[in-house]
């Protein structure tokens, strides 16, 4: 280790946390400040960096309260660990992958390490990388020891995020909870409906605790739009272009169809009208499921008002109405009404199915069907989040956003909850139907953020009180 020159400067605990740190940072997309170009650094550049920076750090309270009998969070010794760190730190110096193996290796092994808690066999590619990201993108020492104090900084003092979610904890909570144990974060989270929480925040105002919301859908998002601050492009490419807010302002984290859920041992698609509007005959009288309070719902009663008009979408919940359709709280409760038979069909999201399929088997007896007319019961939408302007952990925010819509982020929402990733490179789940299948309009994201307009109409057709 003493070649490292390193000995006496930071228990090696720390020395592990800050590369993990600095390597959570760079998956991601946070980066230092620019700086004038120079030669990539050599070793000694490094060596010189880490130890002034980790000089510096030693000067924080918490820092010196760190001593060299502390275990690194693999449960190694010093005397273990030390010479994996050498011995990566010669391979980092010896090897030149490319940027984009180096972003393939960082993003699995941050992502086994999350998963499984760091391994001996782990702890050297995690510094190689970091090592090997410093030198391949041509950082100067200055940039390196930014980051280098960043994440030592991060490492004593995580700090704190709060989340307005209206994404049901039931969907979200776990990859939530991934994010706070990978960065040490203290989050706190509030789970309501996303009307509900769209219109707390505009009710606390510039009092408002929250740093993040996360929306179940662009109307939700837009009826706040204006309480969030832009955010840095860092985060808004990492989700298409056609995934995020015009005004940069919120950002696409997975996407969602809307879907008819049906119950198969009544139907057969072919039974199924082409869109939406068949569903307005005498004949589905009594067999139909909805949940008008519920975002999605809304956000697709929001797409008939841009594609059909108001006169239409008026008429269209006026013949719905005349069909005694139930009316549930939410999409879970109609499919399982569905399977039961209690209704033969209901408007929900896609994925709800995929859950039921997962527990009860393929005997399940209901399936979706994108209606083949397309139209708004086929938009694809997706669900989002933005930072307020009064977040106080506005980094924290940056880091939440970015982990959602990293390959752990994104992998989570297709395996786990059957959502559309934002990202390429990402496996889908074979039951998914590809959504370049489904025959969506081409509407923007931001023709579906007149939440009030359409909850106007709702109430003035008696489909809300």
């Amino acid at each position: 280790m003493s070649r490292l020159g390193w000995t006496g400067q930071l228990p090696i605990l720390g020395l592990l946390a800050v590369f993990m740190s600095a390597l959570v940072l760079v998956a991601c997309g946070t980066s230092a400040p620019a700086q004038p170009a120079t030669e990539p650094m050599d070793m000694e550049a490094i060596r010189s960096v880490v130890k002034e920076a980790v000089a510096d750090a030693n000067k924080d309270a918490a820092a010196k309260a760190m001593t060299d009998s502390a275990p690194p969070a693999s449960g190694m010794t010093a005397e273990e660990v030390a010479p994996i760190v050498q011995t990566a730190v010669s391979d980092a110096m010896a090897d030149t992958p490319s940027r984009e193996d180096i972003a393939m290796m960082v993003e699995q092994a941050v992502s086994d390490a999350m998963a499984d808690g760091l391994k001996p066999d782990e702890i050297g590619p995690l510094v190689e990388r970091a090592l090997a990201e410093s030198r391949q993108s041509g950082m100067t020492p200055q940039e390196v020891e930014s980051i280098v104090a960043q994440s030592i900084q991060r490492a004593l003092a995580p700090g704190k995020l709060v989340v307005y979610s209206g994404r049901s904890k039931s969907l979200v909570n776990p990859i939530i909870q991934q994010f706070a144990e990978a960065t040490g974060i203290d989050v706190n989270v509030k789970y309501a409906n996303t009307s509900q929480l769209a219109a707390t925040l505009m009710e606390e105002g510039d009092n408002s605790p929250a740093d993040v919301f996360f929306a179940q859908d662009p109307g939700g998002l837009g009826s706040v739009e204006d309480l969030m601050v832009p955010l840095p492009d860092s985060v808004l490419q990492l989700a298409p272009e056609w995934a995020r807010s015009s005004q940069g302002r919120w950002v696409g984290i997975s996407g969602r169809a809307r879907a008819v859920v049906y119950n198969t041992e009544r139907l057969a698609e072919a039974d199924l009208p082409d869109d939406m509007w068949g569903f307005t005959d005498p004949s589905w009288k009594g067999r139909i499921g909805w949940a008008p309070t519920n975002a999605s719902f809304q956000t697709m009663v929001t797409a008939m008002r841009a594609l059909w008009g108001e006169d239409r979408t008026r008429a269209w919940l006026e013949g719905i109405q005349a069909n005694k359709p139930r009316v549930y709280p939410k999409n879970t409760p109609q499919v399982a009404a569905a399977a039961a038979g209690e209704i033969d069909v209901g408007f929900v999201n896609h994925y709800y199915l995929f859950r039921f399929l997962a527990e009860e088997g393929e005997d399940f007896p209901a399936r979706n069907y994108h209606p083949r007319g397309g139209g708004p019961g086929s938009i694809i939408m997706v669900a989002g989040a933005g930072i307020l302007k009064t977040a106080e952990n506005s980094d924290n925010a940056e880091r939440f956003l970015s982990f959602l819509l990293s390959t752990v982020g994104q992998q989570y929402f297709a395996s786990q909850t059957f959502e559309y990733p934002l990202i390429e490179g990402i496996k889908t789940p074979r039951v998914l139907v590809p959504y370049t299948e489904i025959n969506a309009p081409e509407i923007p994201l931001t023709d579906l953020t007149d939440l009030a307009g359409t909850q106007d109409l709702l109430r003035e057709t008696g489909v809300l009180p």
